[in-house]
């Protein structure tokens, strides 16, 4: 036999041998295809992978759209009843990219069918839904994680390098935001995620439970918290078309104490014009200092030298022009997300699936997310009581 060919039957047996993992989507929204993107990717960045992963099943509203989402990206289940798919013995893991209310009760099935748990942010709705997660018993060995994707991000991990290298020191103070624009049109019909009803609560969970677990993960857990609530326009357009009474907060503004003793600030909104994905943090430390912008990789920086030149500089000057993700044609990702984006969700999926094959446990997992619920748990009640600061309470 030819050295190739040896090494050839090598490989292929070395394939034959890896585990497949199969995957339930729940959900196909922005978040499932991006999930199914990642899933599919994986051996495009990262190679001699120990173990293949597949998008199993999908699961949907409508069988219509189902259907055509399998045809598509050559999912095989199709489905609009997701115990089909977690209750299907081929089935390994289920990955929840639900609206939010619907986790709680799609999460105590998956975990007690024994499956493996991908579930996005937030982990549920509440904290007495999040301790009654935690409580659920486990089998040996099964892997239940959070999409907290941010962590993922090439610079936060250098930040969290640089940080528990001591080059800091001890954290004094952080300021972070996490800002769109989403809401400042008010002829623009809201989506499920501004409707309290469907996403369980407003921008705090939507983009506060991100900005919350990254600070919590570099500067150290929020032991107390103050917050307080904007709905900068009580009426809109709803999904219907119609007048719709806003019942979510549109932005939130929380401050907090860490467990070391930092003190600081964060603002989540969707009613900050001029903005795209912009997450944001400043860090402050004895002995350094960490900043970082999701956006700034992706600014074009332009200097007119036709414009007019009077004492101080005039207009003359480099602008930057949000160039972003806004390629002709392109449907996906979202215009908005910035470039890299994609390359925390690929990461994350990776650490969860290397999980899942090893029998290790993943973080961020389901006591991140609970934790993070109780955050923003205290962070509403201090809201309801006039901005008072408010201990965090254990979900455990």
């Amino acid at each position: 036999m030819s050295a190739a060919l040896a090494a050839e039957r090598s490989c292929f047996m070395a394939n034959k041998q890896q585990k497949q993992w199969n995957i339930g989507l729940l959900g196909f929204g922005s978040m499932g295809r991006t999930h199914t993107w990642a899933v599919q990717n994986l051996p495009f960045f990262y190679g001699e992978l120990p173990f293949r992963a597949v998008t199993r099943g999908v699961c949907t509203t409508s069988q219509e759209k189902s259907d055509r989402i399998g045809a598509e990206f050559g999912i095989p289940v199709t489905t609009t009843d997701e115990d089909a798919l977690i209750y299907d013995p081929a089935i390994d893991i289920i990955d929840i990219c639900t609206p939010n209310i619907c986790h709680f009760k799609t999460l105590k099935k998956a975990i007690a069918a024994g499956k493996h748990v991908l579930c996005e942010k937030p982990l549920c709705i509440s904290s007495t839904e999040a301790k009654a997660i935690l409580s659920l018993p486990q089998k040996d060995g099964q892997v239940l994680g959070m999409v907290f994707n941010n962590r993922w991000l090439s610079p936060v991990i250098r930040a969290k390098q640089l940080i528990e290298g001591g080059r800091l020191g001890k954290i004094l103070s952080f300021h972070a935001a996490y800002l769109h624009n989403s809401a400042t049109d008010v002829a623009r019909p809201a989506g499920w995620k501004q409707d309290k009803t469907v996403c369980g609560g407003g921008v705090l969970f939507d983009l506060g439970s991100h900005v919350i677990d990254l600070m919590s993960w570099l500067c150290g857990k929020l032991t107390a918290v103050s917050g307080m609530s904007q709905i900068a326009y009580p009426e809109r357009l709803g999904r219907d078309g119609k007048i719709w009474r806003t019942n979510a907060d549109e932005s939130f503004y929380l401050m907090g104490i860490t467990e070391g003793g930092a003190k600081g600030t964060v603002s989540v909104g969707k009613l900050q014009i001029g903005t795209n994905d912009d997450l944001s943090f400043e860090i402050y430390g004895e002995y350094g200092a960490l900043r970082f912008s999701l956006m700034e990789p992706n600014w074009l920086y332009f200097y007119d030298g036709k414009a007019k030149g009077e004492p101080q500089g005039g207009e003359r000057g480099f602008c930057r022009i949000e160039c972003v993700g806004r390629y002709p044609e392109l449907i996906f990702p979202s215009p908005k997300a910035p470039a890299g984006w994609l390359y925390g969700h690929l990461a994350s999926m990776h650490a969860f699936l290397l999980a899942v094959d090893s029998g290790q446990p993943f973080a961020p997992s389901l006591e991140d997310g609970a934790y993070v619920q109780a955050v923003m748990d205290a962070a509403y009640r201090s809201d309801a009581q006039n901005c008072v600061m408010l201990e965090v309470e254990a979900c455990s």
